[in-house]
């Protein structure tokens, strides 16, 4: 398995660029785009940026050290950019899986569920938590709408595992998640690693616990799945706009001021 390379690159920074002018010759300050530049040791690699976890491009050569990369526009959490080096060879290979795509900063949770195929394909999960009590409510549903297990019959493996007429029978299940689909060492195998993911709205600061629920169309429900005690800390919102407000040349003190 290939590992991306982040020992000898640093001075990583991001350089907001301006969405557009106007008229009078005034720029538009939301960046839609980011000129990401950084210094590195390597001269026989290439680098490869990634925007919250996620591949925005690969350089061209082994001396280029900055990129234009799109940025997403975000005002209450910071976003996360990351350079790493890699073989020429593997300059268009996506490596966003060996990166950590956690929700941490964001004030948002992360539920990963397993999608058993014992589960009806009218199956639905409902998430619930303890608004932040130690207690929790089952009363009321934390998710917006309740959360299909199989969006479409198709994402039932075959294999006859669904109801007559509805299930996939035979290789055609080899579409499914797991059977090796990926690079060879990326892939995973059997059908125990379909998984489905759901992320909260942004949370307070505070110590949370989740639940979930399974139920079928006629009412049947599983028992309650609980989490860990959850530690929510979001990231400080990010300033729109830092300005130099003075500087005292006598005691070298600058004065910033953000807004």
């Amino acid at each position: 398995m290939t590992t991306l390379i982040s020992n000898s690159i640093d001075s990583v920074m991001a350089i907001g660029l301006p969405s557009g002018i106007r008229a009078d010759g005034k720029y538009i300050e939301a960046p839609g785009t980011a000129l990401v530049k950084w210094r590195s040791a390597w001269n026989d690699k290439l680098y490869q940026v990634y925007v919250n976890g996620c591949y925005a491009g690969t350089t061209k050569d082994s001396m280029q050290r900055q990129m234009i990369v799109p940025v997403p526009s975000s005002f209450e959490a910071p976003v996360r950019m990351e350079v790493y080096a890699i073989e020429p060879g593997e300059a268009y290979t996506d490596f966003s899986d060996e990166l950590d795509k956690s929700c941490a900063g964001s004030g948002r949770v992360k539920i990963t569920l397993l999608r058993s195929q014992d589960l009806p394909i009218d199956a639905i999960a409902q998430i619930y938590f303890d608004n932040g009590t130690g207690e929790i409510d089952y009363s009321t549903p934390l998710s917006d709408s309740p959360i299909r297990i199989w969006p479409a019959w198709q994402d039932k493996a075959g294999f006859a595992m669904s109801r007559f007429g509805l299930g996939d029978f035979g290789y055609d299940s080899a579409a499914a998640v797991g059977f090796g689909k990926g690079s060879f060492g990326y892939g995973q195998f059997g059908l125990d690693v379909d998984t489905i993911e759901w992320t909260s709205s942004q949370l307070p600061p505070g110590d949370y616990k989740f639940a979930v629920i399974v139920f079928d169309k006629h009412g049947k429900q599983s028992s309650s799945t609980q989490t860990e005690s959850i530690t929510v800390t979001p990231a400080a919102k990010p300033a729109e706009k830092l300005s130099i407000e003075s500087f005292d040349k006598q005691t070298n003190q600058l004065i910033l001021s953000i807004s």
